[in-house]
């Protein structure tokens, strides 16, 4: 397909708009208005879903006629069933050859892949088409099997969709709807080349869906390439910020910020806390659980069933408190999670309100805390002024009870969970903190000096290595 036959004129807003084409088709107040199968409609009552959210409501018409659809919605605003309605009411009756799908829906991570696939998987089993889901980290063997045996949809992380086009497991010729979900992320991730691979394999005449929360940059440009006449619907602004979260600033003094994290990380209820780095993670949460908190560690470097065993404990309640990088900032959905922590601020915008959409979903309220130290405040500023969110700004310290009143910070019980002694409170030594296990020399822990009680261990230690040389040992 050439670029010339799918770029159009410019809307003010950045997004495509072709020349000429026919205007979206207008939105719905309920789902039966669509002409979907009685056997979706019926999944969507036992589910609950009784009216479609606006973004629903404004891509559904155009995505089960056959149009290429552009969305921009906030995160948690219904965007899988906008687009998986659709691809499963027009791949209903028809049957896929040995590793040649028919619809295809590319996500960024894998949990938002099999957030996906679990979510469409009620409807496509209720219409009788086989559901794949093919992500990294488990059994590309398995995978390829699935395939093999022939399934409908795919549902699948880039990388992953590219190893199994390589080895010949999965050709792409017949597929005829693509679906990119969160397509700024992938973007920003570095899978910009795997898609526009995939997207020049696919039938050339079929249909392309892409969602996204923002439609800048390289997002801009897969739609001028691949989209043809789409319909855009744009239910939220840019920003994408929630009207039902409380954006809250808490200033910590440097030491003092294990102690705070743990205090909330201790609250009643679930909490999910944001750090940058792999190592921070699993410092925060083997000093969490060692303080007595139901901690679990989230990050790429687990392995998917590590990964999707944490979730799942997660959101049945066995671990109240999850720990995780930005990997789980897209597409992870918890009924009824009502706090996120930022113990490492965000530092773009974008990524602060996806660590945000966590929370206040489906209509829910929430509260995002972001710790900070003082020498972050003008960085920390700046990224929520561009991300259009005017927060208040407090002053704490572990154990006062304005900490306790926006966070419902607590005292932990201290008794280990993995056995061991319990962790006491961290002194303060007044020394710069980085961070939890972000230290600049690469070694974790505060970025502190050694205590004095190390320093005369190492020499103690040294004296008897000396001692046994001196008598040949």
């Amino acid at each position: 397909m050439s670029e010339s036959t799918r770029t159009g004129t410019r809307r003010q807003d950045g997004a495509p708009e072709a020349s000429g084409a026919p205007s979206a088709l207008p939105t719905v107040a309920s789902f039966a208005q669509l002409g979907l199968p009685a056997e979706i409609l019926r999944v969507l009552d036992e589910h609950g879903v009784t009216v479609p959210s606006p973004i629903q409501a404004a891509a559904l018409p155009n995505a089960l006629a056959g149009r290429d659809v552009l969305g921009r919605g906030r995160t948690g605003s219904g965007k899988t069933l906008a687009f998986g309605l659709g691809v499963l009411a027009r791949t209903a009756g028809r049957r896929a050859q040995p590793k040649e799908p028919l619809a295809l829906v590319l996500t960024p991570t894998r949990e938002l892949a099999q957030q996906v696939g679990e979510a469409l998987t009620p409807y496509a089993e209720a219409l009788r088409l086989r559901l794949a889901t093919v992500v990294g980290g488990v059994s590309i063997g398995r995978q390829a099997a699935v395939l093999r045996d022939g399934a409908e949809i795919v549902v699948a992380t880039p990388g992953r969709l590219h190893d199994l086009v390589e080895r010949k497991g999965c050709r792409l010729g017949r597929v005829r709807i693509v679906v990119l979900d969160e397509a700024d992320q992938m973007c920003d991730m570095g899978f910009l080349p795997q898609v526009t691979e995939v997207l020049d394999q696919v039938r050339s005449d079929g249909q392309r869906m892409l969602f996204s929360a923002t439609l800048d940059r390289d997002v801009d440009r897969l739609a001028q390439r691949y989209l043809r006449d789409p319909a855009v619907h744009s239910v939220d602004p840019p920003s994408a910020a929630v009207p039902a979260i409380e954006h809250h600033v808490l200033v910590v003094h440097g030491p003092d910020r294990y102690a705070v994290t743990t205090e909330i990380a201790a609250r009643d209820g679930r909490v999910l806390l944001f750090l940058d780095t792999k190592h921070g993670v699993d410092q925060l949460t083997r000093h969490l659980r060692a303080s007595g908190v139901a901690a679990a560690a989230l990050h790429s470097g687990k392995s998917q069933p590590q990964r999707t065993r944490t979730l799942d404990q997660f959101r049945n309640g066995q671990v109240t408190s999850l720990v995780a990088t930005n990997v789980a900032a897209r597409g992870l959905h918890v009924d009824d999670l009502d706090l996120v922590v930022n113990v490492d601020p965000a530092t773009d915008p974008k990524d602060y309100l996806h660590r945000a959409g966590r929370t206040a979903r489906a209509g829910r309220s929430g509260t995002v805390v972001t710790l900070v130290l003082p020498a972050q405040r003008r960085e920390t500023s700046r990224v929520m002024a561009d991300a259009d969110v005017a927060p208040t700004v407090t002053r704490v310290r572990s154990g006062e009870a304005e900490l306790s009143r926006i966070t419902g910070a607590k005292a932990p019980s201290g008794e280990p969970l993995d056995g061991g002694a319990a962790v006491s409170r961290p002194k303060n030594h007044n020394a710069p903190f980085r961070g939890l296990g972000s230290a600049k020399d690469g070694k974790g822990g505060s970025g502190g000096r050694p205590s004095r009680k190390s320093s005369e261990a190492r020499k103690l230690a040294e004296a008897r290595r000396a001692a046994r040389v001196r008598r040949g040992g």
